[in-house]
């Protein structure tokens, strides 16, 4: 049984990231959390929000989330008839974060599937902030839908790694799992001045080659001192469809998260890109 968690914000966005997760996992029998966390809406316009007419504004904004999730769900019933599938709403008076890390605890969820950018579309962006956010703290792997990207079938996977963290057997079953029924083959990029591995690499070079043995493996080896531009050129050389990256100390994806600056940060992918988490969970 694989369990989805999908936040909207009832967003363009936010259902084609839900007609993507629908079309990947049609093969596999799946529950669906569609979410959507209110507070912010409640205090969208704190100028209007006083002690007197909180309750009220807090109601409306419930049923307003109620009824969305329902439209949604009747969106989700006609483009996904899928009877493998079962879906369940929720609508949460709480924060994003706090909202989606309970959800990931209460229904042990394998993977969160949301849309790169919201509401609050900003055209200099490719990350929304709430995405980056879900990656960086609520731990469990993400796969992020870029704004209007159409759904195909994942062919062509790069895996970019330095071969220096313990990958969780969990997360390399649910890439497995995920790519095996479209064939796709994943390509495993080590960007270095050297190809030669220490024995610490190549244990964990052959745990991703067990874990991943229903899939067809590359082991690749590039030398560049610039990783995150040798990984785009690498995308769209070798047309890449989906990018999966390991977010733990040491690793390419903290490089590019935690050393630079969010409105600086260059996530300038224009594919889905799936964030593994190789944190335990408290």
């Amino acid at each position: 049984m694989r369990k989805i968690l999908i936040p909207t914000d009832f967003s363009e966005n936010a259902n084609n990231a839900i007609k993507f997760a629908t079309n990947l996992f049609k093969y596999e029998v799946s529950e669906f959390f569609i979410m959507h966390a209110y507070q912010d809406d409640i205090y969208a316009d704190e100028n209007l929000v006083t002690k007197n007419n909180l309750d009220s504004i807090t109601i409306t904004v419930s049923q307003k989330s109620e009824e969305e999730l329902d439209r949604t769900l009747k969106y989700i019933n006609s483009i996904s008839p899928n009877p493998k599938h079962k879906y369940f709403t929720i609508s949460a008076n709480n924060l994003l974060i706090d909202e989606t890390d309970k959800i990931v605890d209460s229904e042990n969820i394998d993977i969160i599937v949301m849309g790169t950018k919201g509401k609050t579309n900003n055209k200099k962006i490719t990350f929304g902030s709430h995405t980056l956010q879900v990656i960086k703290y609520v731990q469990c792997p993400v796969l992020a839908i870029p704004e209007g990207h159409e759904y195909s079938q994942p062919k062509h996977i790069l895996f970019p790694t330095n071969y220096l963290i313990p990958y969780k057997r969990r997360e390399l079953k649910l890439l497995c799992e995920m790519a095996s029924p479209f064939r796709a083959k994943i390509d495993m990029l080590y960007i270095s001045k050297t190809d030669k591995l220490s024995m610490r690499q190549i244990d964990n070079q052959n745990f991703i080659k067990e874990e991943l043995h229903k899939n067809k493996l590359n082991f690749k080896v590039l030398e560049s001192d610039h990783i995150l531009n040798t990984i785009y050129k690498y995308i769209k050389e070798q047309y890449v469809d989906m990018l999966v990256m390991v977010n733990t100390r040491h690793s390419f994806l903290e490089d590019m998260l935690y050393q630079s600056k969010i409105d600086e940060l260059s996530l300038n992918i224009d594919i889905p890109f799936l964030a593994l988490q190789n944190i335990n969970r408290d």
